[in-house]
């Protein structure tokens, strides 16, 4: 089984490349956002302690979110692999990760993170804030704090991966073509 976390700041082609390898590999894309918004959907005991969370204005807690990934897993046992995108964003929840994982024999083969230089992704956000209507995409300030968050809090978890190595650092510059590329050969590499 073939488990990537996709990882790179805003702007960096995630999606983009996601739809590549999903396509290339067969994978299942397994995105946090879109497991939250589908449990609180469906009422499910997680969604709705989830819902909870967000209604007083708070972080979800890994524990639920750890919790929706198991039942995701559980239910698609038969997929050659899974995508993660937008988790985990911490090394606690890259260790609650992999516990699920490794007891189901079914570890992280890599994390492939897009590295794009900050000038570039500037350009790039703001190019999509003015078709996308996103007010987050569309304001150099926010755009910076945006980049600079990122690269604060995903350090450690770039060395977290590394520390198994794990960690792949993938040029993020160039044609989607180049880029995707290059995702496989890191794959190669798996």
């Amino acid at each position: 089984m073939l488990n990537l976390v996709l990882f790179g700041p805003p702007g960096a082609g995630k999606g983009t490349q996601a739809e590549f390898l999903i396509e290339s590999y067969g994978l299942n894309h397994l995105s946090t956002g879109d497991l939250l918004r589908n449990e609180i959907a469906a009422s499910t005991p997680l969604g709705m302690e989830a819902k909870r969370y967000m209604d007083n204005g708070e972080l979800v807690p890994d524990s639920v979110v750890i919790g929706m990934i198991k039942n995701k897993l559980e239910a698609q046992t038969d997929a050659a692999g899974f995508i993660f995108d937008g988790f985990p964003r911490t090394v606690a929840q890259a260790e609650a990760l992999d516990q699920l994982l490794n007891e189901n024999g079914t570890p992280v083969s890599g994390m492939l993170s897009l590295e794009v230089v900050k000038e570039e992704l500037v350009a790039r956000l703001l190019n999509r804030g003015k078709t996308s209507g996103r007010s987050d995409d569309q304001d150099d300030s926010v755009i910076e704090n945006r980049i600079n968050v990122y690269n604060e809090k995903t350090l450690p978890l770039k060395n977290y991966y590394a520390a198994q190595n794990k960690h792949f650092g993938i040029n993020g510059m160039g044609s989607i073509e180049e880029i995707a590329a290059r995702l496989k050969e890191a794959i190669k590499a798996l």
